[in-house]
Parts: structure tokens; sequence; C-alpha cells
């Protein structure tokens, strides 16, 4: 006689139990909240290290190392962290929103028979749910990039926002609602860079080292091949992320933005700094990635199991 199916093994047809969808992107959105914590404070020098020597000024900060050091000398532990409720933020919008869309289409263009999209096709998904995270997520990145550039400015010069929530109000009060979305474009365009790049050089990557004989498919050459991917995303995404940074925290002179657009930045950098300016920050933004991605992974896989236990098990 066949065991009858238990409420914790599966539903009344059979298939295993799994959370809503709801859950699953509330839980991927705190995730990510969650891995922001950990990773703030190189968020913070990576942006500071891109704002620094703007407009042809000496640099602030030799390196990245100067940079966090100089940070904890004068604005001390929590200077490392300012900015962070806009980083939770700018994490509850992308990431809910780009998991949300990416869930929906790629179950809209899944085949009848149950066949997955295609290499391509899942990478047009993933371009385009990128994208969408970026704009919704555009205020929250917009509070951030101000928030974390406060402490290099004169105390008469800075904008002394209290939180993500003070700094969104003040900015919609003091220049408009079109201002939260300054810079979206430099940053959906980041989003895109980030998503192609990943998914094309994770592959390479991955089975450049399964042809070196040196490596077989396990743990330990997904970490390396997630390390190169790593750094050919960072390598082909800052040059759009430090336009989207300058925009961001961009003033008004004389009643005329500092820069036109995402290109403007780019020239300007070119001629003033240096063409490996567009680069400044490397290290603290790849150093984030690895961490940020691992530490998401490890928040969604315990969420998960502690939702399965408490109630999918009974």
């Amino acid at each position: 006689m066949a065991a009858t199916a238990s409420p914790a093994a599966g539903g009344m047809d059979g298939k295993p139990r799994t959370s809503p969808k709801s859950v699953k992107f509330l839980f991927g959105g705190l995730a990510g909240m969650g891995a922001t914590v950990f990773v703030q404070p190189l968020d913070l020098v990576k942006n500071r290290m891109q704002l620094s020597g703007e407009g042809a000024k000496t640099r602030e900060y030799k390196t990245s190392f100067h940079a966090l050091t100089s940070i904890l000398k004068a604005e001390g532990l929590r200077g490392i962290y300012t900015g962070l409720s806009a980083g939770l933020l700018r994490q509850a919008t992308y990431t809910t929103t780009r998991l949300g869309i990416y869930t929906v289409l790629f179950e809209r263009l899944t085949g009848a028979d149950g066949t997955p999209p295609g290499f391509l096709l899942k990478a047009l998904i993933g371009m385009t749910a990128g994208a969408t995270g970026a704009f919704v997520g555009t205020p929250a990145e917009v509070a951030l990039i101000r928030m974390t550039a406060d402490g290099r400015l004169p105390a008469d010069q800075r904008r002394g926002y209290k939180n993500v929530f003070n700094a969104l109000i003040r900015i919609t009060r003091e220049e408009g609602v079109p201002t939260l979305w300054r810079g979206c474009i430099p940053t959906m365009a980041r989003a895109v860079v980030v998503n192609a790049a990943q998914l094309a050089s994770y592959s390479q990557s991955k089975q450049f080292l399964l042809d070196s004989g040196y490596f077989s498919d396990n743990i330990l050459c997904h970490f390396c091949a997630s390390m190169i991917s790593g750094l050919v995303t960072t390598a082909a995404s800052m040059p759009v992320d430090i336009a989207k940074t300058r925009i961001q925290n961009m003033r008004m002179i004389d009643g005329r933005p500092e820069y036109k657009n995402g290109l403007d930045v780019l020239f300007k950098v070119v001629r003033y700094e240096g063409f490996f300016s567009l680069w400044k920050g490397f290290t603290p933004y790849y150093a984030r990635l690895g961490p940020h991605t691992v530490l998401t992974f490890i928040f969604l896989e315990q969420m998960n199991k502690a939702y399965k236990r408490l109630f999918l098990s009974g």
C-alpha cells in the first residue's frame, strides 16, 4: 500500500509546498538589506573616492585605505555608516522590484511545456528587471550619494540630512520631485551593464576554469568564477557608476547644473583628472561586490529555512 503524502511533504496535488511569491520578494529585499549593514562602509568609501578630485581639485584621498582611515579619524566609527538608512531603502526598493519583475517575466516567457527561456532571453529579462529596479530605486540612490558625500564638505556647505526620509522630503521641497530621479539614466545603464557583464563573464570564466583541467564543477570553481566575473563587472560598470555619482551629488551653480549629462561627466573626468580616474573607487566597489552577494544568499537561505519550519512543516 502506497504511503500517503503528509502536509509537510507536499500539498494536496502532491507538489512540494513553497512560500508565496510575495514572501519570496520580501525575503529577497530583507536579505539585501541585511547584507548592506555589513558592506555600507565600502559603499561610503567608494562614493568618497569617486568625488575626490572633482572639478580639477587636488585629490582628497590617495588610496581606498587612506580614505577609510581619514574618514574614521575625522568622523569616527559612526561616520563610516553615514547613509545606512538610504542604503537600506535602496535595497528594499531596488532588490524587491528587480526580483518581482524578473519572476513575472520569466514565468510569462516559459513555454507551455515548462521549457525555460534560452540564455539570451534570460539575459534580456535580467537586464530589463535590473533597469526597472534601478528606476524605482533612484530616489534612495540620490539620498545615499548625498548623505555619504556630506562629511567631505565644509560645515557650512553640508546638506545635513538626518535620515533617508528627511532627505527625500527636503529634496522634494527644496529642489522639486524630478530631482529624486536625477541620474536615473546612468543608474539604469549601470544596472544593465552589471547584469550583462555578470551573466557573460561568469559563464565564460567557469568554462575557462573547467577547460584548464585544474578545476572540477564544484564550489571552488564557482567561487573563482564569481571573483573573475566580479572583476570584469566592476571594470565594465565603474565609468557609468562615477557618472551616476557625480550627477546625483551635483549642485546648481548660478542657476546651471555642474554637468549636462552622463557623457559630460565622463569627458570632464578624463580631461581634468585623467583617463584612469573613471575607475576611482575600484577597490571598495570590487571588495563590496563579493561579500554583498554571499551575505545576501546566506540571509536568504536562513529566512527560507525559518519560514518552512514555521509555516510549511505542520
